[in-house]
């Protein structure tokens, strides 16, 4: 017979730590299937369109954006940052939302954040259409980073229902379908210069804004009407003994029904060298993506296509990248190493830079543009899901994604300023290239550190210093926990 499982209190037992139930494997299979099929396509949603409101700007200006509102280089320049300006500002609560709202809110946490940043940022993006200065614009896109930063969490809350080993390809799905959004953008982009170019006395870059905001609008209200809020907390899916087990397998993982954010833990993640290396690494990874997203079409449009060509050209880098993320994420979770493909991945990534580097022919700068962008997205799962695995607990869990993030973005600002010599954007791409080579060695380094660190957990000096600390939870003690294992 099932034990009764408590969601109130702090004495919720957390399975994993001697309190597991036995679980039937076709079971546990059937619940997978469940998850895959509900909660794992509606948070993908989520994350496909906010790509799409990310990765717009490029394509907007392809289509005619700086032509109209007269915007020099470093205008639009800025006006890319203003998006991750937003994200910085709202990084923090946005997260800390996804647990602020307890068990009795839960219930109704798509409408107090998913959803509703969903809607939030279909209605801002909607607003450009209407913009007729600069520095309307530059508002408005600061409004639409806002709205995004309450989605952030969303690895979080995918961790409330996977088990660690699971989440690297439930993740790349989940990435993944960020790249398709960038290929989505490109031939959405493509089809509106074609046919819409002109229609009702509008630019074509007008009719981007529109339909990419009123697509998010109309969907944020499935989200708020499906996306259920914790294990503890969902009324349809699952039956009751499923529901049971899946309660389990998220105390397994270090949640507990009745966790919050401890200052505690975020002081400890402040002070580990271990964040600050994946962080260095996240980092590095994101100058480069997040310059990407705003720039890939303008630098395919440099490569002598027609503008029209240049937005469906950027749908095939994009196809490139989600391929790659799929196939990593499958090694990843399989093999259990994610530092190892960080390496090869940023060592992949600077043949691609010396491609557009060294070469004016538009075929193999386009060559080099589809290696490249396929070898440094997947990092950006790999990093976070490593950044995730080797800070168990949800107090520490939070923290360190929520820090990392804010980092991440402020330096995402420093990618989208060092494009400002078009068409080659050598500038640029030259600073990219360093960021990913000093990625890919920070990730060699990390590796060793946590070899150390394992290693110092296993000797028999440690057992006795700190043996009695295994009576308490990760929860409490994160990866300082006796039985913890830094994961590779």
């Amino acid at each position: 017979m099932m034990e009764t499982i408590s969601t109130e209190g702090s004495q919720a037992p957390i399975y994993g730590e001697g309190n597991d139930i036995p679980i039937d494997p076709a079971v546990e299979r059937r619940i997978l299937w469940k998850l895959d099929l509900t909660i794992l396509p509606l948070l993908t949603s989520v994350q496909f369109l906010s790509q799409m409101a990310k990765s717009d700007l490029g394509n907007a200006e392809v289509a005619g954006l700086s032509d109209e509102m007269n915007l020099n280089a470093k205008q639009y320049s800025d006006l890319a940052i203003m998006v991750l300006v937003g994200y910085i500002v709202f990084q923090i609560p946005g997260t800390m939302l996804i647990k602020k709202f307890g068990p009795s809110y839960q219930r109704r946490l798509t409408w107090l954040q998913f959803g509703s940043a969903v809607i939030a940022w279909g209605v801002f993006t909607t607003c450009l259409v209407a913009a007729k200065t600069a520095g309307a614009l530059m508002a408005l896109r600061f409004l639409v980073g806002s709205a995004e930063a309450f989605i952030q969490g969303t690895l979080i809350y995918l961790s409330f229902w996977y088990r660690y080993n699971e989440l690297a390809t439930r993740g790349a799905v989940f990435d993944g379908c960020s790249a398709l959004a960038g290929a989505f953008n490109g031939i959405i982009g493509h089809q509106i210069q074609v046919n819409l170019e002109g229609k009702n006395g509008w630019r074509a870059w007008r009719w981007i804004f529109l339909i990419e905001g009123v697509i998010p609008i109309g969907w944020g209200f499935v989200v708020i009407a499906l996306l259920p809020g914790t294990p503890e907390t969902v009324r349809w899916i699952f039956s009751h003994k499923e529901k049971e087990i899946v309660i389990q397998r998220s105390r397994a993982s270090h949640n507990t029904g009745s966790s919050k954010i401890k200052v505690k833990a975020v002081l400890e993640v402040l002070l580990h060298p271990l964040f600050w290396l994946l962080t260095l690494m996240n980092c590095c990874v994101h100058i480069t993506t997040s310059s990407l997203s705003n720039f890939l079409p303008p630098i395919l449009d440099g490569l002598g296509w027609k503008d029209e060509q240049a937005q469906l050209m950027s749908s095939i880098v994009y196809a490139c990248a989600f391929v790659n993320i799929i196939l990593c994420a499958q090694i990843a979770d399989r093999t259990g190493r994610r530092g190892l493909l960080v390496v090869v991945n940023c060592a992949v990534s600077l043949v691609g830079f010396a491609m557009l580097l060294a070469s004016t022919n538009a075929s193999v700068r386009f060559a080099g543009t589809c290696l490249l962008t396929a070898a440094l997205y997947p990092c950006l799962m790999l990093v976070v899901v490593w950044l995730a695995m080797n800070f168990p607990g949800y107090s520490y869990r939070t923290s360190c994604i929520a820090l990392t993030n804010i980092c991440a973005q402020a330096f995402s600002i420093i990618g989208n300023k060092i494009y400002v010599d078009p068409p080659y954007y050598r500038e640029g791409l030259t600073v990219s290239a360093c960021m990913a080579g000093v990625a890919g060695v920070t990730a060699a380094i990390t590796l060793w550190w946590i070899g150390r660190l394992n290693a110092k957990k296993e000797s028999g000096k440690f057992a006795a210093e700190y043996g009695a600390l295994a009576e308490q939870s990760i929860d409490d003690l994160g990866n300082a926990h006796p039985d913890f294992r830094y994961t590779y």
